[in-house]
């Protein structure tokens, strides 16, 4: 189970990630920062963080929160304003030294990614050699420190790099996976959120062993086509390859509700913070989109989407969000009341792609 389908060898995969990245940047490059709690983002207004140190996250300030409710967890909280383009340089520094090792490289986000380094090992050593050596270069090289998780599949290697951060690695061995996964709140398995949390739970599912013991059918009752992963994760399988140089086709954020939404009003304030955490992550990555996909789940799950599509990528944060609302608005007043709402952007170009296109749209070459 732990074979490649095309040649029977036992993948040898790594997750790499950075340790609070954004904030380490800002930490390293401005070290009257070092031992506070510092987040990355805009403290007032609309603001989301970016990114926590774990000096904030001590005090539970988190990624996506909301500023004010962040500055409520940590009044002492450093608020720093993002500096995307010298993540995105730091970024390519670590993406290089990825590269003196293989070529088979699947970013995830600026800041992690997996590596499969099954033969690279003549020149290099072991799995666990090879991540100890890329985190000695990143440190030595960056300044900033990373985790690293090593495992048979990408699952593993994930779950495997959380287990000893920050500035750790951690291996998950064939031998130890399925019990490990096993063993492990399944909370903790990437993939599933709060939502499918609680109805896992209602289903007397709180553990990985839980999980394997539920027939494939009945989850597929309850999860649909999700069931045959989350079955097979249960059990520390994952045939998912590492692919070098995905591209991405789409950029967005989600939220479930605590309790489901009727009004219009308490749509808006979710929407808002949703475009700009979309923003940011716009930011991140040097993206932008000519579409905008808005999202609906109802109650009873079912599901709807409107869009809007520009000539030119959207260049703003208010410009999302303008476009945004007005496709909220046009489902109210609502059929039924919804549990989850999104925003995406798709037809993406980078920024340089961007301001090309609108320049040819501002004349008349579109």
């Amino acid at each position: 189970m732990v074979e490649t389908a095309e040649t029977g060898t036992v993948r040898r995969i790594i997750h790499i990630d950075m340790d609070a990245f954004y904030a380490s940047v800002e930490q390293r490059d401005a070290p009257h920062l070092l031992g506070r709690p510092v987040a990355v983002g805009r403290g007032e207004g609309r603001g989301v963080v970016a990114a926590a140190s774990y000096e904030a996250r001590r005090f539970g300030v988190r990624s996506a929160m909301p500023s004010r409710t962040a500055l409520r967890h940590c009044p002492e909280l450093v608020f720093v304003p993002p500096r995307f383009d010298v993540y995105r340089a730091v970024s390519r520094q670590i993406h290089e030294i990825f590269a003196r090792y293989t070529s088979l490289i699947q970013p995830l986000s600026l800041d992690e990614a997996y590596l499969d380094v099954t033969h690279c090992y003549e020149d290099h050593g072991s799995a666990t050699d090879i991540a100890r050596q890329i985190r000695a270069a990143i440190a030595q090289e960056t300044g900033l420190t990373a985790s690293a998780g090593i495992s048979y599949n990408r699952f593993l290697a994930k779950l495997a790099s959380d287990h000893r951060k920050p500035n750790g690695q951690f291996v998950i061995t064939p031998a130890i996976g399925p019990d490990f996964a096993a063993s492990l709140r399944v909370e903790q398995f990437h993939g599933i959120g709060p939502a499918t949390r609680a109805r896992m739970n209602r289903l007397g599912i709180f553990t990985g062993a839980d999980l394997r013991e539920i027939p494939v059918e009945t989850l597929s009752r309850h999860f649909g086509k999700a069931a045959a992963f989350y079955a097979s994760i249960a059990r520390g399988v994952d045939d998912r390859p590492v692919v070098a140089d995905r591209i991405r086709k789409s950029i967005g954020t989600e939220t479930t509700f605590e309790s489901d939404v009727s009004a219009l009003d308490p749509a808006r304030c979710i929407l808002d913070q949703l475009c700009a955490k979309l923003w940011v992550q716009c930011q991140a990555h040097g993206l932008m989109g000519r579409t905008l996909v808005l999202k609906l789940k109802y109650a009873d799950f079912q599901m709807t989407t409107r869009t809007r599509s520009n000539l030119s990528p959207f260049e703003s944060e208010g410009a999302i969000r303008a476009q945004a609302m007005s496709l909220l608005e046009g489902f109210f007043p609502l059929e039924r009341p919804i549990r989850l709402m999104g925003v995406a952007l798709t037809s993406l170009a980078t920024e340089d792609e961007g301001e090309k296109m609108a320049q040819l749209t501002l004349f008349g070459e579109s």
